[in-house]
């Protein structure tokens, strides 16, 4: 029986490749995240480049501080950790992963009012390929979540197709899809929209992508990768990497057993020439969400 889930709910996600689910992120919670991101946002006046912690949006210094990701934010502060293990949202991991569930990594990406970044198509299984793809992105709106600012598109279905290329015209990976050649109806994606402290699932395989924030409210995005605990990266993890492999088990028991799936895997080698983050990795690839200038401000186009 499911744990938090409808059974409608449960096949919905199966059927289209995510979710969208009100109500996971209390108040209390998302106001002591709020709290904590206003705070590292500030300490970023002091950071000229990027690095461990910080990506900055093109244009950041310290009297206009920019930010559009927290890298690993559950391992900045404790309250995105603790969400992890929150009853519900176990839960509804569990339904749709199965008992035993691993991270496999966090960010929190930024769209502050009418310059927050896109992020260009891309399915998150071209970045990191398990030995099956019972892996999703959980998607923590913390702010109320529109097109204008920024909303995440999917494109419901596409995480039963294929693997498509994410490399760019030098032949190396670049985390984006070529709109141009791909062959995906574009028309068909849809926005995951909804109040702040709503929580979006999507599928390792769908497409997704996100336009710039337009609007004049910002649109914070936290994000973690899950897997079931018997999916293991074909990338490899070493004897030095298991215990911290082993202390991301979310849920569940460990296994040492992998469990292997026919799916259909393109490897992101070579690697990418810019690296850093999903937006540095995505310059070297042709653009779908690109930019104008009005009025000096930039504002998204398609």
């Amino acid at each position: 029986m499911p744990h938090v889930l409808s059974q409608q709910q449960i096949d919905r996600y199966h059927a289209d490749g995510y979710l969208i689910v009100e109500g996971v992120l209390d108040d209390v919670m998302r106001q002591r995240m709020k709290n904590v991101l206003a705070e590292l946002v500030e300490k970023s006046r002091a950071v000229a480049s990027h690095d461990d912690i910080y990506d900055l949006e093109p244009g950041h210094s310290g009297g206009d501080p920019r930010v559009r990701r927290i890298k690993k934010p559950h391992e900045v502060d404790p309250v995105f950790k603790d969400f992890m293990y929150t009853p519900k949202l176990v839960g509804i991991l569990q339904d749709l992963l199965g008992e035993s569930v691993r991270l496999h990594g966090s960010k929190l990406n930024l769209k502050a009012p009418h310059f927050g970044s896109p992020v260009e198509w891309h399915q998150d299984w071209a970045f990191y390929p398990h030995t099956n793809d019972d892996i999703l992105a959980v998607g923590v709106m913390l702010d109320d979540t529109t097109v204008e600012n920024g909303a995440m598109y999917v494109i419901p279905g596409t995480h039963k197709g294929p693997t498509y290329d994410h490399h760019g015209p030098d032949g190396h990976f670049c985390g984006a899809m070529d709109p141009d050649i791909c062959g995906v109806d574009f028309s068909k994606a849809v926005p995951c929209e909804g109040p702040a402290g709503s929580v979006s699932f999507h599928h390792v395989r769908t497409i997704h992508g996100s336009a710039q924030n337009t609007s004049n409210k910002s649109r914070g995005l936290l994000l973690y990768e899950m897997t079931a605990a018997d999916a293991y990266p074909l990338m490899a993890v070493g004897k030095t990497d298991w215990q911290a492999f082993e202390q991301r088990l979310i849920c569940g028991e460990e296994t040492i057993v992998p469990r292997v799936v026919d799916t259909p895997i393109r490897m992101p080698l070579p690697p990418a020439k810019n690296q850093g983050s999903i937006y540095e990795n995505q310059t070297a690839g042709k653009r779908y969400f690109g930019f104008v200038e009005e009025g000096g401000k930039k504002t998204a186009t398609t």
